[in-house]
């Protein structure tokens, strides 16, 4: 009850928090970035192409992390979810994502 009240009323989100409740991180880099790095489990969804993505990831029903590497497109990509209905938030650097694990 606590990280529900947390994720409101905070105003940086709480990514190991939200890891350890299942989130799903979505690195919004091109492909050819995130293949030469990317943190475990993330999912690569380039932000050109997230929009397109949108119905899939609502269906999952879980919080999102956007990250990327520097936490401006994942910036823009947390911003586009949230405008879509979903739950999501900015992890910035995919490290810094990892770092939470």
């Amino acid at each position: 009850m606590l990280s529900f009240f947390k994720r409101f009323f905070s105003s940086k989100p709480d990514i190991a928090q939200l890891l350890t409740e299942g989130a799903l991180v979505i690195d919004v880099r091109t492909q050819g970035e995130y293949q030469r790095g990317h943190g475990e489990n993330a999912r690569n969804i380039p932000l050109n192409a997230l929009q397109s993505k949108v119905a899939s990831l609502k269906k999952q029903k879980k919080v999102i992390i956007t990250c990327c590497a520097s936490g401006m497109r994942s910036g823009k990509a947390a911003k586009i979810l949230r405008k879509a209905g979903l739950d999501a938030h900015n992890g910035g650097p995919w490290q810094n994502v990892e770092r939470h694990r």
